[in-house]
């Protein structure tokens, strides 16, 4: 074996004889990605075993890797399985599910747009401009409790209480299954992820929440009741707490603990029947399959997740009382209410009764339809409309974020909910416009608008695809990118977790996870890659001329035959 994996090392680092004791990238000079070409090399060839990135890492000599790959892994113990419903997988239940989906979503819009027109018509007829604002701030409050009251009546009514089950998909529980998780999703609170009343809307669901802990993921859960949040635990932006998956063509749903304490990192997985302890910490883009449980006070990273040898860092505590949550969320509902909705519901209504020019253009007659000059005045309407609002929307988010970034001092710790708080918010939210950027995205264009948008990227060597389409950041004044750099899609720039706020100094490097053992390479140091879905933890930094590799899905299988994502 010893031979077989050097002359494979061999030939990816093109050198003529390569020594057994020697180390990789100590003594071989062999970076990161020609680890990764070894590795693929070796699962292509017959008669050897897999090896992984994390194989490489552990033995970093050709006597030492062949020597571990040489001793079988332990056997699991196995459980015996549990009988499956059979699922129905027969067209007529294929298709008569697609056609109650159909009909729901047609019945569900078709109702909304009706109450849309009703209380537009209803606004328009307002006798002047404070009663346009009024009658728009009374129909906006009652469609906002509308909206968020269906998906919870759906719930109660269509489910009752989650309970651990097995669903047939295509079978009418799956309908069921379907419309609630589709309303839950889709409700207004999600829009105030993040907050109290996030956390306020989860609980009417059915969710066991306690006291001063914060939900930051979009990612709502879907059968609530199964899901257990303890005193003051974190859950970061993009984790996954759904309480169900899919298997075998079964949707299993199952209880999701999280502790007292706790912290579920950034884009971390939970699966059905996994916990957390209290005070136990899960890594950011960390999985835990089922049947895990993280033991109060430990910290685990990686998909699977194992124990890690290093606490994963968090933001020391800062005062967040039950007045200010409570007034945090009040002040959000205002806001919505007073501002958001009026301008939505009421501007264009107020704009048309004082301009009865745009009036005549949106209600042109039958007879208008017929005639060419309608089509070329929508046309040009439409790309003067269009392409005045790009470089307008490129001012705002280019300068206003920037002003407000001043408010917020690197390195200083801030309490939830607070004025800087909502600042760093809404530099968030401004900086992170998806239009824009796959607008830029996989293009040239990219690198100046993240420039613009406040991102450190001294002399960028252009690759071809320094980003992709999905880069996002909490702040990009807080980030910097080396020359050389590549960074494919799904780079996600994260403040530190969690319960106060703060915000870390720019490094000069692509922050990034710190590997098992740095590689100490023969290259410029500004050189570096980030493939797909990288989640850097704040204040991360890449090794010289390393490469931050994506975890494995958790559907992925796990041990040394795994194969990790390669470029």
């Amino acid at each position: 074996m010893e031979g077989a994996l050097a002359r494979i090392l061999g030939d990816v680092t093109h050198l003529d004889r390569v020594s057994v004791d020697r180390h990789f990238f100590d003594e071989l000079g062999a970076d990161s990605l020609v680890m990764a070409r070894f590795c693929a090399r070796v699962r292509k060839a017959e008669g050897l075993p897999p090896v992984s990135m994390k194989d490489v890492y552990r033995h970093p000599t050709i006597a030492s890797l062949a020597e571990a790959l040489a001793v079988p892994e332990p056997a699991r113990p196995t459980s015996p399985a549990r009988p499956m419903p059979e699922p129905d997988r027969g067209a007529p239940h294929y298709l008569l599910c697609g056609a109650l989906q159909l009909l729901a979503f047609l019945g569900y819009s078709y109702l909304v747009a009706l109450a849309g027109v009703g209380g537009y018509e209803w606004i328009s007829a307002g006798s002047g401009p404070t009663d346009v604002y009024l009658r728009s701030v009374l129909f906006g409050g009652a469609a906002l409790l509308g909206l968020c009251a269906v998906p919870v009546l759906a719930k109660w009514v269509l489910i009752g209480r989650w309970r651990p089950c097995q669903i047939r998909i295509w079978s009418l529980g799956y309908f069921r299954f379907w419309i609630v998780k589709t309303l839950v999703r889709s409700a207004p609170p999600v829009l105030f992820v993040g907050s109290p009343l996030y956390v306020l809307y989860l609980r009417v669901l059915g969710a066991r929440i306690g006291r001063g802990a914060a939900v930051f993921s979009r990612n709502v859960p879907v059968c609530t009741d199964l899901l257990v949040v303890g005193d003051r635990a974190v859950i970061r932006k993009d984790a996954y707490l759904t309480c169900y998956r899919a298997h075998a063509g079964l949707i299993q749903t199952g209880p999701v603990s999280v502790g007292r304490d706790a912290v579920v990192g950034e884009a971390a997985v939970l699966d059905i029947g996994t916990a957390l302890g209290d005070g136990a910490r899960l890594a950011h883009a960390s999985a835990l399959h089922r049947g895990q449980a993280v033991p109060a006070g430990e910290h685990w990273h990686g998909s699977p997740a194992l124990r890690a040898d290093t606490a994963y860092p968090v933001v020391d505590p800062a005062r967040c009382g039950g007045t200010r949550r409570a007034a945090h969320g009040i002040l959000q509902v205002l806001a919505v209410l007073l501002v958001t909705l009026p301008l939505s519901l009421g501007g264009v209504g107020l704009l048309l009764a004082e301009a009865p020019q745009l009036a005549a253009v949106l209600e042109p007659g039958p007879t208008a339809l017929t005639a060419w000059t309608f089509y070329v005045e929508a046309l040009t309407a439409s790309l003067v409309l269009f392409f005045g609002a790009i470089p307008l929307g490129l001012l705002v988010v280019t300068t206003v974020p920037r002003l407000l970034s001043r408010a917020i001092v690197p390195g200083t710790v801030y309490p939830l909910y607070g004025f800087r708080y909502g600042v760093h918010r809404v530099i968030t939210l401004m900086t992170n416009r998806r239009f824009l950027t796959r607008l830029f995205g996989d293009s040239s264009g990219i690198v100046p608008y993240l420039r613009c948008l406040g991102y450190d990227l001294s002399r960028v060597e252009q690759t071809g695809s320094n980003f992709g389409t999905e880069v996002k950041q909490d702040s990009p004044y807080l980030s910097s990118v080396g020359s050389g750099t590549m960074v494919a899609d799904g780079l996600s720039r994260a403040t530190p977790a969690p319960t106060p706020l703060r915000t870390t100094a720019p490094s000069r490097r692509l922050p990034v996870a710190p590997s098992p053992r740095p590689p100490v390479d023969r290259t410029p140091r500004r050189h570096r890659s980030s493939p797909d879905r990288v989640r850097p933890p704040s204040a991360g930094r890449t090794a010289p001329n390393g490469v931050m590799w994506a975890p494995r899905h958790p559907a992925q299988p796990s041990g040394r035959g795994a194969r990790d994502p390669v470029l």
